[in-house]
């Protein structure tokens, strides 16, 4: 009985102590994230956006869109990517051999024909088969490739040697972005003085539920279903909160593939996209950090808090369960190839606090959860439960609800886009049922994730889309 008394205190000791680390943790994320987002808003409150929208000296840019099997949303996606206010500009949509009707529809919509192109193979790729221009001069910043199936990475590298411009931008064909997200996203690209930027993210927003008329947004909504009101309060602490806050440290190792802007030639020189992991957007960033610390380059990753680009949420736990077990197993990849970073003076930043926090709060967490669960249940069973214990288990419960609860309040307090009251109380209501019905989940799939990478399992996993189609024709929103 000793023995198992000794084995409970060590347990609620390192319960205690993981309480205490998260909730600080936390409160650093929360202060940083604020100073962050003031600097942001007071810096941009006297920009004109007007003026870098018409210039011809605002840099250049080619939007990559890699597409497979997006035949319910592609004509929409890209007539969103075509609207965009921006003057320096070619869209690049890359039908990665999809089984559907996605080609065919864009050769219909756009008018496209079959154009004697040269590919500049600065990255090896699988083989180009045809590269589409519009006949129709209103779509002339269109180019559509059809390619060999590569996967992502691979039709994300297409991209980059058929591209001319000066800086990429990485998007989902499945996203819509608002009006001057290109704008905003390229400006950090100008400041940039004695640090080089290479790299800037903006914010996600879920477009469930939302209205949306010929390919843009006009009316935002919470979402009806449950699962992608929940992500919806999910993606604003990670990217209100948590994102911003790195910004802050200049340790931010993620930017989202589903929109992000790069420098091309940092991008070329580091050899393109990663096409052995399925976490192709963060490798990426990971390796570019990497490339400039060992170059003793001065540099920046910037972020930028506005609402830009809005994206379809899985709206099932079958997809979201291949979602978390792909973002699990890309967090995995990318932490063993660059594991020479751990605790590295010599990667400052990056090798000493964004590296480790990422290894212990982003992929060992769940598996530390799960086992601290096990554990509780054992000691439940075997009757060496206090109630100490319980209130500690209690309080870890605590912190993160309370820390969803500020993110809300962040939202409130800055761009505030759900902006009738029962809107805000569905989501602090979210706030208490997520770490029920949702985080379990979330935790499950990222353990098996762990279970599939030891299986050398290396498939994407098929995302079913609900797509524009699922409109209703008068209300043009999403069904539930």
């Amino acid at each position: 009985m000793n023995l198992q008394a000794t084995i409970f205190d060590v347990f609620s000791y390192a319960l205690l102590s993981y309480a205490v680390l998260l909730l600080t943790i936390y409160t650093l994320i929360g202060f940083f994230s604020i100073a962050e987002t003031r600097a942001y808003v007071r810096k941009n409150s006297f920009t004109d956006y007007r003026v870098l929208a018409s210039s011809p000296d605002a840099p250049s840019v080619s939007i990559l869109a890699p597409a497979f099997n997006e035949g319910a949303t592609i004509i929409d996606n890209v007539r969103s990517l075509l609207s965009l206010n921006y003057i320096n500009l070619e869209v690049i949509v890359i039908n990665d051999g999809s089984t559907d009707d996605t080609l065919a529809k864009l050769i219909s919509a756009y008018d496209l024909y079959e154009l004697d192109f040269f590919v500049n193979h600065q990255i090896i790729t699988q083989p180009v088969k045809v590269v589409y221009k519009s006949h129709n001069p209103v779509y002339k910043k269109l180019i559509v490739v059809d390619k060999f199936k590569g996967g992502k990475a691979d039709s994300l590298n297409v991209g980059i040697n058929i591209s001319k411009n000066d800086y990429l931008v990485s998007i989902d064909v499945d996203c819509v972005l608002e009006q001057d997200a290109l704008l905003k996203l390229c400006k950090p690209f100008l400041e940039q003085t004695e640090k080089r930027v290479i790299a800037t993210g903006g914010v996600l927003r879920i477009v469930n539920s939302c209205d949306i008329e010929g390919g843009r947004l006009v009316k935002i909504n919470l979402p009806e279903e449950f699962l992608p009101r929940v992500q919806t309060l999910e993606y604003i602490r990670a990217f209100l909160l948590s994102r911003m806050a790195w910004t802050r440290l200049n340790g931010l190792l993620l930017i989202s593939g589903a929109f992000g802007a790069f420098d091309k030639d940092i991008v070329i020189s580091c050899g393109g996209y990663n096409n052995e992991t399925v976490g192709e957007d963060m490798e990426l960033v990971v390796r570019m950090r990497r490339f400039m610390e060992e170059k003793k380059e001065p540099y920046k990753v910037a972020f930028i808090p506005d609402p830009l680009c809005w994206t379809e949420a899985p709206a099932t736990y079958k997809n979201l369960g291949r979602q978390r077990n792909r973002w699990t197993r890309g967090t995995i990849e990318t932490l063993y190839t660059h594991r020479k970073m751990f605790f590295n003076p010599k990667y400052h930043v990056l090798g000493m606090v964004s590296y480790p926090y990422w290894l212990f709060f982003e992929y060992l967490a769940p598996i530390i959860e799960t086992v601290g669960f096990l554990a509780f249940l054992l000691f439940c069973f075997i009757g060496v439960v206090t109630w100490s214990c319980f209130f500690i288990m209690m309080s870890i419960f605590s912190v993160g609800v309370l820390y969803s609860i500020f993110a809300i309040l962040m939202e409130v307090l800055t761009y505030n886009q759900y902006k009738q009251k029962k809107d805000v109380l569905r989501l602090l209501l979210v706030a208490m049922a997520e770490p029920i019905f949702f985080h379990p989940f979330v935790v499950a799939s990222a353990i098996k994730g762990n279970f599939d990478i030891l299986r050398k399992r290396k498939s994407w996993g098929e995302m079913t889309r609900r797509g524009f189609t699922h409109l209703d024709k008068n209300k043009n929103k999403y069904g539930n």
